[in-house]
């Protein structure tokens, strides 16, 4: 009897080499070529130095808080004070930079205190990040100017939603707009909020038969003037869409995205120019046009979106979980940006809570593909992870995003795991190669383990009490080569089934 030597060092496995990624290389779906933006818009050196020029109180803000060496977390009045005595504001300007830093980006909190954030660290020489953050403020206007206190609340998330289409509107129309016009889509759009939200009234028919009952019996008045038309709901309504619309029309300004004048007369005397002064009389004469910024953002979106709804699965009108299907044959490139069109397309808010419902299904692929997504929110994501550290499906997801998210490097965030918490996170992973991947890429996901010898490995696996584990070690027994680790993997499956675990 011959001796083979020796028979465990099969079972060795290779040390901390990463992981191949699990994903399958992108179909070829022919090359689109790259968009370009409407004519007349400066190049992104000239959109970054605007800006820059725009967002200076809000960079000096960040650099005080820096020198701070940790300020806290909320702008107490005596840091306001100070802040005000060294950079020469008022402290509401200060409270308004101090806002739109934290929004930007340039400034972070954790665990109470505030930091720099690394866009910062970017500011003076990387134009896309200056544009990114510019962005980010824009899709945080009503956070950066606060709807009048005593606006109606379920009025304003109308209105903020109503927003999208208002810019739309404007971008597509290459020029200024009167303000009756944005005032009329505004309606539109709002009507069209509450029909999908069936808010009719539940009398409406019996009203709508008493009207015509009275107009048919009744003499008929002489025809009212427009202003005195309408009930005295739409009156009110009109006058609440009017009062935030100037607030939208105000914090857009205030942002940088577009500006608001008067509307220019004409000397000519004619018919035009009559028609035009009698609905001056009536009506608002201002006009809104966007800002190059303002116009260069809506087209990436509106982009962004038409790429997204072109892809063979029309991923942008589908719900998270499908959208994260629809993703998972692509590289992590186009991943990315279909997951930035999706977004692009619906609150950031509802977006998040739709990702981290997908990541608690029963799918391992879905759950890492949805913290890939939250890794494109980025910080307006980090209070919903937060929330689900203590749930054990996302916990080892959540930490290691959240590692990412303070800076961590992420060949480094592991180290956030413990050995438990990694060894799950192992086993799940392995899950959704074994359900959408190839059985060489499952072999080769053995090398990511962090421990050193496979007896190890399946005693930890047996151990995490992972509700895979027994589909993970079969499907790993019959994709490994080895005979003898396979025999190994398939008796730790056995043991696992038979509650040996």
């Amino acid at each position: 009897m011959t001796s083979r030597t020796p028979r465990d060092s099969r079972l060795r496995l290779v040390r901390n080499r990463p992981m191949a990624t699990a994903r399958r290389p992108a179909v070829n779906r022919g090359s689109r070529p790259a968009p370009r933006p409407p004519e007349g818009t400066p190049p992104p050196a000239e959109l970054a130095r605007r800006a820059r020029a725009g967002l200076t109180g809000a960079v000096a803000v960040a650099h005080w808080a820096a020198a701070e060496h940790g300020a806290p977390g909320a702008l107490s009045d005596e840091a306001a004070a100070r802040a005000a005595a060294a950079l020469g504001l008022s402290e509401p300007e200060v409270r308004s930079d101090w806002d739109r830093a934290r929004l930007i980006g340039l400034i972070e909190h954790h665990a109470g205190t505030t930091r720099p954030g690394w866009r910062l660290q970017a500011w003076d020489r990387d134009d896309s990040a200056v544009l990114r953050g510019w962005v980010a403020l824009l899709d945080a206007w009503s956070l950066a100017c606060p709807a009048p206190a005593a606006a109606e609340p379920t009025a304003v998330a109308e209105v903020v939603e109503a927003v999208p289409q208002l810019l739309s509107l404007l971008q597509l129309s290459a020029g200024p707009m009167q303000i009756s016009a944005l005032l009329d889509m505004l309606r539109q759009r709002v009507a069209e909020l509450r029909t999908e939200r069936c808010e009719v009234p539940q009398d409406a028919t019996e009203l709508r038969d008493a009207t015509e009952l009275r107009d048919a019996t009744e003499p008929q008045e002489p025809a009212r003037g427009a202003g005195s038309a309408g009930s005295p709901d739409d009156a009110e309504d009109t006058a609440t869409l009017e009062g935030l619309l100037d607030w939208v029309l105000d914090a857009l300004s205030s942002v940088g995205a577009l500006t608001v004048r008067e509307e220019p007369q004409d000397g000519a005397a004619g018919p035009e120019s009559a028609g035009r002064a009698a609905d001056d009389a009536k009506g608002d004469s201002r006009e809104a046009e966007l800002s190059a910024l303002g116009n260069w953002a809506v087209w990436v979106k509106l982009e962004q979106i038409c790429v997204a709804a072109q892809s063979p699965a029309g991923n942008i009108e589908q719900p998270a979980a499908d959208m994260l299907r629809g993703c998972a044959g692509l590289t992590p490139g186009p991943a990315r940006a279909e997951y930035r069109a999706w977004l692009a397309a619906r609150p950031v808010g509802s977006a998040v809570t739709e990702l981290i419902e997908a990541a608690r299904g029963d799918d391992a692929l879905l759950r890492g593909l949805a913290f890939e997504a939250l890794r494109v929110v980025g910080a307006p994501a980090e209070p919903a992870v937060r929330a689900v550290v203590d749930e054990s499906c996302l916990r080892p997801y959540a930490l290691l995003w959240l590692a990412e998210h303070e800076g961590a490097d992420p060949d480094e965030a592991l180290d956030a795991l413990t050995r438990e918490e990694a060894t799950w996170l192992w086993v799940d992973t392995a899950a959704a190669i074994s359900d959408h991947g190839e059985s060489p890429l499952l072999v080769r996901h053995l090398e990511s383990a962090v421990q050193g010898t496979v007896p190890a490995l399946l005693e930890e696996v047996r151990a995490v009490g992972h509700p895979r584990t027994v589909q993970v070690l079969v499907a790993l027994a019959a994709a490994h080569p080895d005979p003898a680790l396979a025999k190994a993997v398939r008796r730790a499956a056995f043991q696992v089934h038979t509650g040996g675990a």
